[in-house]
């Protein structure tokens, strides 16, 4: 019997990426802070200062190995995924820094493995039952395409949240009962 696939988005997921950003934005360039509350599109037209580029702001050497995990629940609830699901990371990236996002999960969750881990901006091209992501440009062609999603919060996809019924997760507790029920009802 084939398990269902459960794939996870890392960035804004399962780690915080902007609020780290933010954090190097605003010590780089104190005369035009950020905040995250500001971060209303899922682009960069929010960044200030004119050398503050989306290069610049997600492209700091080091970036994805410093971020901190989403909670306090997300690895003990992501180990549980793995066991029940064939559970994938699915995350867009650059080249330079695929290496730190693989180094990142391997420092975080060693129990996800090397096949397990594809990187692609354009998600819907991967096969998948369950979407665990916080980017509206992954979330609705999911939806479209007859999938399940698990929208994660933040303010770049508020507006999409209130036109569409994402089912929400703010935290991960509990996540793996969310899943649970999910994909056993239609």
């Amino acid at each position: 019997m084939r398990r269902s696939i459960v794939a996870v988005d890392m960035d804004d997921t399962i780690c915080h990426l902007v609020k780290r950003a933010i954090y190097h934005n605003n010590k780089e360039f104190p005369t035009h802070p950020l905040q995250y509350e500001e971060m209303l599109d899922w682009n960069t037209d929010h960044l200030r200062h004119p050398a503050s580029t989306q290069e610049v702001f997600f492209g700091r050497p080091g970036l994805y190995e410093e971020l901190e995990l989403y909670d306090e629940h997300v690895v003990e609830e992501m180990e549980k995924l793995h066991e029940a699901y064939d559970v994938i990371i699915v995350t867009a990236g650059q080249p330079k820094s695929v290496a730190e996002k693989w180094n990142w999960l391997q420092r975080h969750m060693p129990f996800i493995p090397f096949e397990n881990f594809f990187v692609c901006k354009r998600k819907s091209l991967i096969g998948f039952d369950l979407l665990i992501d916080d980017g509206p440009h992954n979330l609705l062609p999911a939806l479209e395409a007859g999938r399940k999603v698990l929208c994660i919060p933040h303010p770049w996809n508020r507006r999409q949240r209130e036109q569409h019924a994402f089912p929400l997760m703010d935290s991960w507790k509990n996540a793996k009962e969310r899943v649970d029920q999910l994909l056993q009802h239609p």
